[in-house]
């Protein structure tokens, strides 16, 4: 089985309230003279206390169209993406020239070269490092990104594997658009990333670093007819965000019965499950979660700690999730976990843990 040897949560440099964050969106998004309440219940809605930005807020105004935001996207998730990278690495006890394969997730930006390529020197990545850059999963991409992790270390079982996600959501806030999808977006999404390095079976742990969770299993689930529920348009001004409200209804038509399967082909229920790391999709779509699987109101605690304190990061949120329930909750050793995910296709992904 794959070992999680470490996660490392950053997160973007400007911390700002939800309300300044709501009087920058009045400002960038609304047209003169609109009654803002909509917006302001909006983003009250939320349940987010503050979050991070990639920029000073009135630099937001200033983005004119894609390029612009783009170019932002490739310099700071660069830098951002080097900072989780490192603090993961030196946390698991490795160095650079260790890591045998660099993911690399990412829905808010593009590059080409991609940025784990422009990490490879900055970093002191080996040149025969193998990448697997991901684009277009999403919310989901964490935890898609860690099933592709196991994929390959199932297959070279003497390797340390590196996942980083980047997700700098703020810059794709569409400016002069009052649109109700816009709105929620820019009341819930907030800017960082994750780096979870990774070792197969036959790599043993550094001596004095404490051995994290295995992945046992991992499985995926597009659901048919669900392609205009979440995802982007993609427009001269940039990622337009399609954003359906029937989420937190086809959570609740689906979840139970891909979680209760998946776990059942390893004889466990879900009432053994002693920690649930639920991507933090919004109030609503937690909600929907915890009501499908009957999971108990503190179940979790973790994920909606989370979303009020940053916000939800795309698929870093399920990463930092993860970094959160290790650090506070530690469930029992040798217990099962489910790590779980949502995000365009609309698909769920879903990974079996081991503490």
């Amino acid at each position: 089985m794959t070992r999680i040897a470490a996660v490392h949560g950053a997160l973007a440099p400007h911390r700002r309230t939800q309300s300044e964050i709501t009087d920058m969106v009045a400002r960038t998004c609304l047209p003169e003279s609109t009654d803002r309440r909509v917006l302001d219940r909006l983003h009250r809605s939320a349940k987010v206390r503050s979050r991070h930005m990639t920029l000073p807020l009135e630099r937001y105004g200033e983005l004119d169209g894609f390029g612009a935001a783009n170019d932002v996207f490739i310099a700071a998730a660069t830098d951002l993406g080097a900072k989780a990278v490192r603090g993961a690495l030196h946390t698991a006890g490795l160095t650079a020239a260790d890591v045998d394969l660099l993911i690399f997730t990412s829905v808010t930006g593009i590059a080409t070269p991609s940025i784990d390529a422009r990490l490879v020197g900055r970093l002191g990545l080996r040149p025969d490092v193998k990448r697997l850059p991901l684009f277009g999963l999403g919310c989901a991409g964490g935890a898609a990104g860690l099933a592709r992790m196991h994929d390959y270390l199932l297959g070279r079982p003497d390797h340390v594997a590196v996942l980083l996600s980047v997700e700098l959501c703020s810059l794709t806030f569409q400016r002069n658009d009052a649109s109700m999808a816009n709105l929620v977006a820019t009341g819930l999404f907030g800017d960082g990333a994750a780096a979870v390095v990774a070792c197969g079976a036959n790599r043993p742990g550094r001596p004095g670093v404490s051995a994290g969770p295995t992945i046992v299993d991992t499985r995926s689930h597009l659901y048919p007819d669900t392609g205009r529920v979440m995802g982007w348009d993609i427009k001269d001004s940039g990622f337009k965000v399609v954003l359906d409200p029937r989420v937190p209804d086809v959570v609740r038509q689906h979840l139970a019965d891909d979680v209760e399967g998946f776990l059942g082909d390893h004889g466990i229920k879900p009432k053994d499950v002693t920690a649930w790391v639920c991507h933090p999709g919004g109030p609503k779509v937690l909600e929907a979660v915890t009501e499908a699987l009957d999971l108990p109101d503190d179940a979790l605690d973790v994920t909606w700690r989370h979303l009020a304190d940053v916000g939800n990061l795309s698929s870093s949120s399920v990463l930092h999730v993860l970094r959160d329930t290790l650090a506070e909750r530690r469930p029992p050793p040798g217990t099962p976990g489910v790590l779980l995910a949502m995000g365009p296709g609309f698909a769920c992904e879903l990974v079996l843990l081991r503490w």
